[in-house]
């Protein structure tokens, strides 16, 4: 039971510790992780902040010393993070890759597309004002498991494989997984990207259910029922850390 109380959190341990560097205090959120042989630093883009994972024997002043020794690195990360781009009237944000401008509506509904006589798309949210961040992100997530459930079953179903499980999620450090039952998992932020794009992480994860690895023959199977693969790759390369930047507050 000792030897187990040490690979979690201590109850009177700190769940953050603040650095100095330069003239900015940053927070650094702690996180122990029973597997882990050393410690890590990572940015949670969609946070906005900075992460350090603690093996199981280490310490609060390892954690700091090590946080220091890296403030140059966190404060640059942060600091190229893009900027924020809140679920709030007049913010522009993408829907399946089209731009489309928030706009608040009297009474009562839900949320909702439509093409003003300009040609700009517009998401109208309806009800109380102080709701649209939520229903925001209830609509995106709605959207995006729709999508990402439709095309994860048509490849499933090119492959002869079964799905369990689709889960939609904010995932900050990948755009989906699947594990080796049928689960599959994704970021409800895909859904603001354009439909190949969606597409292509579906392929990508139920050609997992074949090949649960990263092998030339694992990319033969995606490639073979997924032709818009090296073009989806390219545009996550180029635009996948913007999305992490929607329905978040500096």
């Amino acid at each position: 039971m000792a030897f187990r109380a040490l690979l979690y959190r201590r109850p009177s341990e700190p769940r953050a510790l603040a650095i100095t560097f330069g003239s900015q205090i940053y927070s650094i959120r702690l996180r122990r992780h029973r597997r882990a042989r050393r410690y890590t630093l990572r940015i949670h883009p969609s946070e906005r902040e900075a992460i350090l994972t603690m093996p199981p024997r280490g310490t609060l002043h390892e954690a700091r010393e090590f946080a220091e020794r890296h403030g140059a690195w966190i404060a640059a990360r942060l600091g190229r993070l893009p900027k924020a781009a809140p679920f709030a009237p007049g913010v522009v944000v993408p829907l399946r890759g089209v731009t489309h401008r928030i706009v608040h509506r009297a009474g009562r509904g839900t949320v909702w597309t439509e093409t003003r006589d300009s040609g700009e798309r517009i998401l109208c949210v309806a009800g109380g004002i102080e709701h649209i961040d939520r229903r925001l992100h209830d609509f995106l997530k709605r959207e995006a498991r729709r999508h990402l459930t439709k095309a994860s079953h048509a490849y499933a179903e090119m492959l002869g494989v079964k799905i369990t499980r689709i889960t939609i999620r904010d995932q900050s450090s990948r755009w989906g997984s699947c594990t080796s039952a049928g689960s599959l998992s994704f970021s409800w932020r895909l859904i603001l990207a354009p439909p190949y794009v969606l597409d292509y992480l579906a392929a990508h994860e139920v050609a997992h259910l074949v090949e649960m690895n990263h092998s030339p023959r694992f990319w033969r199977v995606v490639a073979r029922i997924c032709p818009q693969m090296e073009r989806a790759k390219a545009w996550i390369d180029t635009y996948g850390n913007d999305l992490h930047r929607y329905g978040v507050r500096d």
